[in-house]
């Protein structure tokens, strides 16, 4: 009788000792960050398809820019006007060096005025080839100007450049990638002719993103990235239509930050061990 009681027994301390260390093991932390930034884009082809007016054309290799707004004065203005950004992540391996983020860009979009486009395709019924001024003087204009707003979807890893032992400084590289929906705000006028404007799921993007990080007193940081997204626009209202497009951004990011553990075992919270002084052996 004893024997099995103390096998039990012993089984019993066996898997609370191996809970306890699965405890120890658990580490975690969520961070967020806000800042603002900058792009430039790919030239695109804008496709307009508008079937009660007879129209099946394209808008060939058009340019367009941003409009950074933070430039202007960030503090007379509501904090979301100019194009901002936000990050919301989390560290979840032991090593705390790979994470899940959720990263948003409300990037502007805006096809340059008085331009000279190349129109080609289906006009009222009728083939059209030929260069027209893109201006809103003439009743042109599109914007993606409340947002072209990507949303990714980001596998995180972080790598460690520098830090002291108390870890009230560090510094990091971190690479992300990552997919995700497209949430424009559309509003243009098509040779005289405005759309309803607002608010629209519009496609996908992909992107990657290279970022260092510096860290002060383990919770604060400051954030400097370069991004490089593709996104494909669809379904985009314009007046009696859609319209599709395809271009390539390359951004800047500074942001700000906290990050905060959600275990007190998290490596990156808890100072580096003393290094072992070495004995001379007798």
């Amino acid at each position: 009788m004893i024997a099995p009681v103390t096998a039990a027994f012993m089984l019993m301390a066996g898997a609370a000792e191996g809970q306890t260390k699965e405890k120890k093991k658990r580490v975690g932390a969520i961070y967020a960050s806000w800042g603002y930034n900058t792009e430039w884009y790919t030239r695109s082809t804008i496709k307009v398809k508008q079937p009660s007016l007879g129209n099946d054309y394209q808008m060939v290799k058009v340019q367009a820019q941003d409009h950074r707004g933070w430039d202007e004065g960030i503090f007379n203005m509501a904090l979301t006007i100019p194009q901002y950004n936000y990050r919301l992540g989390y560290y979840f391996n032991e090593k705390q060096d790979l994470a899940f983020e959720i990263n948003f860009d409300h990037t502007k979009y805006i096809v340059t005025d008085n331009q000279n486009i190349h129109v080609k395709g289906t006009m009222g019924n009728a083939p059209v080839d030929k260069h027209v001024l893109f201006a809103q003087s003439q009743g042109s204009y599109y914007f993606l100007n409340n947002g072209a707003n990507f949303l990714l979807f980001n596998l995180v890893k972080r790598v460690g450049l520098y830090r002291t032992a108390d870890r009230n400084l560090q510094v990091d590289l971190t690479g992300k990638a990552g997919i995700g929906p497209l949430i424009p705000h559309v509003q243009n006028s098509l040779f005289g002719k405005a759309n309803d404007l607002g608010f629209q799921i519009g496609g996908w993007n992909t992107g990657v993103e290279t970022a260092l990080r510096v860290t002060a007193m383990k919770y604060a940081f400051i954030e400097f990235s370069q991004k490089v997204d593709y996104a494909r626009y669809s379904n985009l209202k314009v007046y009696e239509g859609r319209a599709r497009q395809a271009f390539g951004t390359y951004e800047l990011i500074l942001t700000a930050g906290v990050i905060i553990p959600t275990s007190k075992n998290n490596p990156l919270f808890t100072p580096a061990p003393a290094p072992v002084e070495k004995t001379a052996e007798n």
